[in-house]
């Protein structure tokens, strides 16, 4: 390994950085890891799901994926910008 102090920690802030910006959100927000969906292919199915939600609340510019959701699931108008429906 001939990498500099600098770039070495630069590895690790990266590799925070996902883990802080997507699985993170899963796990906390979304409840990921308290899922009882054991049997395949739903678990698959339902990352899809997630990662879907999270990619079209950030698509909308939301920065706080747990109050996002929650507008989500208050009324129709939220989902409908979301999808871009009229």
């Amino acid at each position: 390994m001939n990498e500099t102090v600098e770039q070495f920690a630069q590895r690790i802030r990266n590799y925070w950085h996902v883990e802080n910006k997507v699985h993170y959100v899963r796990d906390v927000t979304q409840g990921e890891d308290a899922s009882r969906i054991r049997v395949q292919p739903l678990p698959n199915l339902f990352a899809l799901a997630r990662n879907l939600a999270l990619n079209l609340y950030r698509e909308q510019g939301e920065t706080n994926m747990a109050q996002a959701q929650r507008q989500a699931g208050f009324g129709l108008e939220f989902l409908k910008t979301l999808f871009r429906m009229k």
